[in-house]
């Protein structure tokens, strides 16, 4: 069965047709930059390319950077504030003519990892971070998503986790492995004391060198990469699509 899944961000807007009994993606992904200012207007335009490009015409998963209720968006850090408000599940159900659901990108990201990749067959409390151009987070309790909870906005040290221990900060810093991996430790450290996750799947692009940080990492609780990576939030988003409209 294959359903199209997009993951906005704060630097690409990606899509692909995703093969959810296998899990992965079914065809080449299209990325397209996040326009800048990111309004609702010019990032409505970017998915609307991608369904154009893949002459879509069934259901649509969305993963949006944000809290998202019932299709509205409530929060957009790394995006233009002027989203907050809309609703994208309506506008987009519109500008596309599809079905369309819409999350939280990292609640996406953790659906993907949790059927499919790291979290697969998993029990107890699994946390999912997305460590990107902020950090998403996804919490799971026996399987079953706690959407929305945003702990990358947690305050460490005076300012947001995700303002410290980015993957866009790491980047932009210049921070060797040692002193990045320091900073996520706290945002770790933090989790673990207020709930005592059994299982932390550590996802983004930057995943991909998981052996640079894992191994660096001091937070009691076991800690994984993930394992659909950069395609989880595209594989997450179909599967929303499919299972979980109310969303």
């Amino acid at each position: 069965m294959e359903t199209l899944g997009i993951d906005v961000g704060g630097s690409g807007v990606k899509g692909a047709l995703v093969d959810l009994d296998r899990g992965d993606l079914a065809s080449d992904r299209l990325r397209i930059p996040t326009p800048q200012p990111a309004t609702p207007e010019a990032v409505l335009g970017a998915v609307g390319k991608i369904v154009d490009h893949f002459g879509w015409d069934g259901p649509v998963g969305c993963g949006f950077p944000g809290v998202v209720r019932h299709g509205a968006i409530h929060t957009a850090a790394n995006l233009d504030p002027t989203w907050i408000g809309t609703d994208l599940r309506e506008v987009l159900s519109r500008a596309t003519a599809c079905p369309v659901t819409v999350l939280n990108d990292a609640d996406a990201a953790g659906l993907a990892e949790v059927r499919y990749g790291a979290g697969r067959g998993r029990r107890g409390v699994v946390l999912m971070l997305t460590l990107g151009t902020g950090i998403g987070s996804a919490l799971f309790i026996d399987g079953r998503l706690v959407p929305n909870t945003e702990f990358g906005h947690l305050e460490i040290a005076g300012r947001p986790a995700e303002a410290r221990a980015s993957d866009r900060v790491r980047e932009e810093k210049a921070l060797p492995w040692k002193k990045w991996a320091e900073r996520l430790d706290e945002l770790l450290a933090r989790l673990h004391l207020h709930l005592w996750p059994d299982l932390v799947i550590l996802g983004g692009g930057v995943s991909k060198r998981h052996e640079k940080f894992i191994p660096l990492l001091t937070a009691p609780v076991e800690i994984v990469p993930a394992e659909l990576r950069n395609r989880a939030g595209m594989v997450g988003a179909a599967l929303a699509a499919r299972e979980l409209s109310e969303l």
